[in-house]
């Protein structure tokens, strides 16, 4: 759930042992090389479009917005009153099939660009975070459940109406053994989407909108970005997430992810029109792969071997040589990949690259989706992810729904094996990934007067119990319990009458199993909303001890 904005809202294989340690030792930091004496020949190659359509469809109006209207605007309709019947849980329609390999387009921008280990970036956070008493004010939490942690952000991320946070991962997905490398940084990772381009270039004036000295460094769709949090030092660093192309003079470069601007002449059609971007609920990290949710679509994935660094020598208002005998500019917010011989990146130091995607075999289903409806049958959505380690390695993916506008269902989650996973990421285009297991989320119970069991931020699955973070607005949301049981013949989740109260603005969930470092279980999620949103809104990350979660539900 975001604020008001372009989308009319109110308001990471079980990799064996001996080549995990290798895979993991960080990169070493790559050396600027000398510019050429002649810079490479920047014309245009007739043929060639330039920033291609990524393939993936369009993300519906209204994304995770509790407050949105059936048809996307900010309208809500009263809820009917007529709760929905339990949806089987159909594994099939969660089949994920790989798309066509990223892998030479990537390693032309590892020739191109130097690059970077995630310990030495973890090493170079530059950004302050709140820790604890900190953080001030405890207003966003509910009287039921006890925070542990608290982490907030430095003051600028904390009231952004650009960057709106919402999935959350961690090294305790990415590892069994909770250690990366030889640091002691321990990182937690969130993703965060854009949400406000102000005066972005329409479809009728092309690019240059937003590169104007008059536009705002807001102006361009940056995707998404992932902020790695050292526990350690207390500081974070953001990297923003991109997409690799060959562009219109036949060279290797990159855009945010489906962010490509609009350049339509007199009529908008699919190759020219402006992409939103993607929601980004929900990400996990697991071994060198993040996986981030693209809601109607399925994940995207990334490498943490391939992270970019476009300023090798940490100073700024030098532009720093590449290898491929350019230069790259970290000043210019208003640029991103190559352009006239120079790289740019909206003013980030750090880049990755998309490596892989995995997208949803199943047709859609035929009913709107512009109000966040979901429905029995047909590809769901993933608006969120997550990682259950507690017996075999598996992924988490679910839906988040606002029934309140129609749909016959309230959301729909299912299981995929990490090794069937890995192995589509790492095999050749089409290969698939199926899910084990699938369920309809609980239904019969009644909150504020409409369905307790939609509008899920986040779920996961911990010995064998399920829990789901329930959004209310810009009020307090509530976590969830739920157990599988077999009822009439049919697997299901049955939920547990207790609801705990929770933050306010609560999304994605994290579990830090506590296994390699002797800590304790930690349920982590974050909260989203900035506090222009609403009275006493904060943005904070924030953990409780899974012990106390359990003990509270009864079970």
């Amino acid at each position: 759930m975001g604020m008001s904005s372009r989308r009319t809202r109110l308001a990471v294989c079980a990799v064996l042992a001996g080549g995990l340690f290798a895979a993991l030792t960080p990169a070493a930091v790559a050396t600027p090389v000398p510019a050429a004496p002649a810079a490479v020949a920047d014309d245009p190659v007739p043929g060639h479009e330039g920033m291609p359509d990524d393939g993936f469809e369009n993300e519906p109006e209204g994304e995770q917005d509790d407050l949105a209207g059936p048809d996307g605007s900010a309208s809500r309709l009263a809820p009917s009153g007529v709760l929905p019947a339990p949806v089987p849980g159909r594994a099939g329609d969660f089949r994920l099939v790989s798309g066509s390999s990223l892998t030479g387009l990537v390693d032309d921008l590892d020739a191109a660009l130097p690059k970077q280990g995630l310990t030495e970036l973890m090493e170079q956070a530059n950004r302050p975070a709140g820790w604890e008493g900190d953080c001030g004010s405890t207003g966003i939490y509910g009287p039921d459940l006890a925070v542990n942690h608290r982490i907030c952000w430095k003051s600028d991320d904390a009231t952004s109406t650009e960057w709106i946070p919402q999935a959350i991962t961690g090294v305790s997905d990415a590892q069994e053994d909770e250690d990366w490398g030889s640091s002691n940084a321990e990182p937690i990772a969130v993703a965060g989407y854009d949400d406000y381009n102000p005066n972005r270039s329409n479809y009728t004036a092309g690019r240059d909108n937003c590169v104007l000295d008059s536009a705002s460094d807001a102006c361009n769709e940056k995707g998404i970005r992932v902020s790695f949090f050292n526990q350690a030092t207390q500081m974070y660093r953001h990297v923003l997430l991109v997409w690799p192309y060959v562009n219109s003079k036949d060279h290797i470069s990159f855009d945010a992810l489906h962010a490509r601007e609009g350049k339509c002449g007199s009529s908008v059609t699919a190759s020219c029109a402006a992409q939103n971007g993607i929601h980004a609920g929900g990400m996990v990290w697991y071994g060198n792969y993040l996986y981030v949710a693209d809601t109607a679509n399925g994940m995207r994935v990334f490498d943490l071997r391939k992270i970019m660094d476009l300023n090798p020598d940490d100073d700024a208002d030098v532009n720093d040589p590449t290898p491929d005998g350019l230069v790259s500019d970290v000043l210019d917010k208003k640029r991103v990949g190559r352009q006239s011989n120079v790289w740019y990146s909206y003013g980030y130091r750090y880049v990755m690259p998309q490596v892989a995607t995995l997208k949803f075999s199943t047709a859609k289903n035929g009913g709107t989706t512009a109000g966040n409806q979901c429905y029995a049958t047909g590809r769901p959505k993933a608006s969120f992810i997550s990682l259950d380690r507690t017996d075999t390695d598996h992924l988490i993916l679910g839906e988040y729904c606002n029934h309140n506008n129609g749909g016959d269902s309230t959301g729909r989650v299912g299981t995929y094996p990490m090794t069937a996973l890995t192995a589509a990421v790492e095999g050749a285009a089409g290969t698939a990934a199926s899910a084990d297991l699938a369920y309809g989320l609980p239904t019969g119970a009644v909150f504020n007067g409409e369905d307790l069991w939609h509008k899920i931020q986040g779920a996961t699955r911990y010995e064998g119990k399920w829990y789901f973070h329930r959004s209310n607005a810009s009020s307090t949301g509530r976590l969830l319990q739920a157990t599988p049981q077999t009822v009439g013949g049919t697997p299901q989740l049955v939920g547990n009458a207790k609801v705990l109260q929770s933050s306010v603005g609560p999304e994605d969930l994290y579990l830090a199993h506590g296994r390699g470092d002797g800590f304790a279980p930690q349920l982590y999620s974050l909260g989203e909303h900035a506090p222009s949103v609403c009275t006493g809104c904060k943005r904070e990350m924030y953990s409780y001890n899974m012990s106390e979660v359990i003990g509270d539900f009864g079970s």
